[in-house]
């Protein structure tokens, strides 16, 4: 081999043992008046921007705005008796509340709401239990579902008038048959949802029956369940008023469904609006207090909702 071959070998072979070193680049560095302002992350929050994070003070705030809307448009319409304004509305609750019947017409409905929900809640439990149970519980609460949820039930009351007469239990009827199904079905979807993984670590466990219900599937599927029961009272306080327009009109006697159809035969319009506005705080207060507490107790705290 020449003295030629045996340099390029030993080139190549001095190549493939140096490691590779990478390029060289300079630093760069920067004045820190250069990097511009500092961010939203580190810049401390104002009020208003604290304010706007919190939840109640959004809803209040919209609340607010509606309150105003209705204010204006009433005096810009000035007409009491066909829209009252906010005030006048405000002082025929007060005078109603202090001087009237109004507690007394709320509780009354209150008190029958509570009988129907109730209820309505435990044939709810009872159905559900036995369709995910056994094969012909579901097809049983299925074939019911599918019968009963669509039909209205204001347009059972005149039955219910007829089998039970003129008192609660008519109105207890229709509301049950409002709750009953709005519950079911969402409770049956809920454990329908429940994965297959969870229910054989359940029935390891022991599980069975009632007591698998109650300790697997029900805190597995109460994200679907405390939506049932939202819908179940939305229908069932609806139902109510609707049905105690008729119930009380038959019986001179009833709760704000009642108050409502005798103010406004005798065109008390503001009163009117006092028992609408009733409807509305004690919704808003069941949404925003009950069923809030209820949820942030369950599945928030659970880290089933965000």
């Amino acid at each position: 081999m020449d003295d030629r071959s045996r340099d390029i070998r030993t080139g190549d072979d001095d190549n493939q043992s140096a490691p590779l070193q990478p390029p060289y680049r300079p630093d760069r560095e920067h004045a820190p008046e250069a990097t511009g302002v500092i961010g939203d992350i580190a810049r401390p929050l104002t009020l208003f921007e604290r304010l706007s994070n919190m939840t109640p003070v959004r809803r209040l705030m919209v609340l607010v705005v509606l309150a105003a809307a209705w204010e204006l448009y009433a005096r810009y319409l000035d007409n009491p008796l066909l829209f009252p304004s906010l005030s006048q509305t405000v002082a025929a609750f007060w005078d109603a509340s202090v001087h009237g019947v109004l507690i007394d017409r709320t509780l009354t409905s209150l008190r029958i709401l509570g009988m129907g929900y109730a209820v309505g809640l435990l044939l709810a439990g009872v159905f559900t239990t036995l369709a995910v149970s056994t094969r012909v519980g579901t097809d049983f609460l299925s074939t019911l579902t599918a019968m009963f949820n669509p039909l209205p039930a204001i347009a059972l009351l005149p039955l219910a008038l007829l089998w039970f007469g003129l008192g609660a239990l008519s109105l207890v009827f229709v509301i049950v048959h409002s709750v009953l199904w709005a519950v079911a079905l969402n409770t049956h979807s809920g454990f329908l949802s429940v994965s297959p993984t969870l229910r054989m670590a359940g029935q390891n466990c022991g599980l069975r029956g009632l007591s698998f219900v109650t300790r697997l599937l029900v805190p597995a599927a109460f994200p679907s369940i405390l939506t049932g029961l939202k819908i179940g009272w939305a229908f069932a306080w609806r139902t109510l008023i609707a049905a105690e327009l008729v119930f009380g009109a038959s019986s001179r006697s009833g709760g704000l469904g009642w108050f409502i159809f005798e103010n406004r035969n005798q065109l008390e319009t503001p009163a009117v609006f006092a028992g609408l506005l009733t409807v509305i705080l004690i919704g808003l207060f069941v949404e925003s207090v009950i069923f809030r507490t209820l949820e942030n107790v369950t599945v928030r705290r659970w880290g089933m909702q965000s």
